[in-house]
């Protein structure tokens, strides 16, 4: 079970390897968290999707992302690095876009790796008071963020302005933020095609361009690691699982369950 799934502290630190244990997909598909999150790159290089929108990352690269961003990302070779599971109070000031930040200059790579290594620190000490401790790191770090990201405007950060983004930008954007909001109900992409006013066909083709995937395929993707979540991480009961991911029945989620993944829910579930 993920740290940003369940009630604890204000902050959670998993390792990249740790988050991939139970197979990629808990990396790859398209998914959100309810709360913002870093990943810090230390190592290694893959593809980073993050609102329908395809880039590169690579050793010391900062991702930020607001709560309830869709995003997934895979690894060429070896990754390593750290996921920051971030309070989602308003008063740290978060930023509202996501982020991602290439960092060159040693000094900040060692500045971004002590914070969270001091995060770490404490909740492995669990010591009393450890949340308002770990607070006050979260506020460290926001202003570090802050600082680094606006040090960079101009210069290699890749946080783009509403201005720079292209229409197909826009438009793939806006369609993962529908995703995400109504992937749990039975819609298709033609009821999402409609609400963006396009075509399923143009949305498809605009999706494939900016993302590397069809519409159709981000929106089965954000439903199936929904499913595998809820099989691997509760004991919610298959239909309800079903019913809650947007699949029309729970024989046609078993359908499409075993044509994805080769497997039926029950035995994904037993199988972890």
């Amino acid at each position: 079970m993920l740290p940003s799934e369940v009630e604890g502290s204000p902050v959670d630190v998993i390792s990249v390897a740790r988050m991939a244990q139970g197979g990629r997909w808990r990396t790859e598909a398209m998914r959100s968290y309810d709360r913002p999150v870093l990943t810090w790159f230390t190592r290694g290089q893959g593809r980073l999707t993050v609102s329908g929108r395809n880039t590169g990352y690579g050793p010391h690269n900062l991702v930020f992302l607001p709560a309830n961003t869709m995003h997934g990302f895979t690894t060429t070779g070896p990754v390593l690095g750290s996921v920051v599971f971030l309070p989602k109070d308003e008063a740290f000031d978060w930023p509202a876009e996501p982020l991602h930040l290439r960092l060159h200059e040693v000094q900040a790579q060692r500045e971004l790796t002590g914070l969270i290594d001091d995060m770490q620190r404490e909740l492995s000490t669990g010591a009393p008071l450890m949340d308002r401790a770990l607070g006050f790191h979260a506020g460290l770090l926001s202003v570090w963020l802050s600082r680094t990201a606006e040090a960079q405007t101009g210069a290699d950060g890749e946080a783009a302005t509403a201005s720079e983004l292209t229409a197909a930008d826009r438009l793939a954007e806006a369609y993962t933020a529908l995703v995400e909001r109504d992937f749990r109900n039975t819609e298709g992409v033609q009821h999402y095609a409609a609400l963006l006013g396009v075509t399923p066909t143009h949305l498809s083709r605009v999706c494939r361009k900016v993302s590397g995937r069809p519409a159709l395929d981000i929106l089965v993707d954000r439903r199936h690691f929904e499913a595998k979540r809820l099989l691997s991480d509760t004991k919610m009961q298959i239909s309800q699982i079903a019913q809650s991911c947007g699949f029309a029945s729970a024989a046609y989620f078993t359908r499409a369950f075993r044509a994805r993944t080769g497997l039926s829910p029950s035995e994904f579930r037993n199988q972890g």
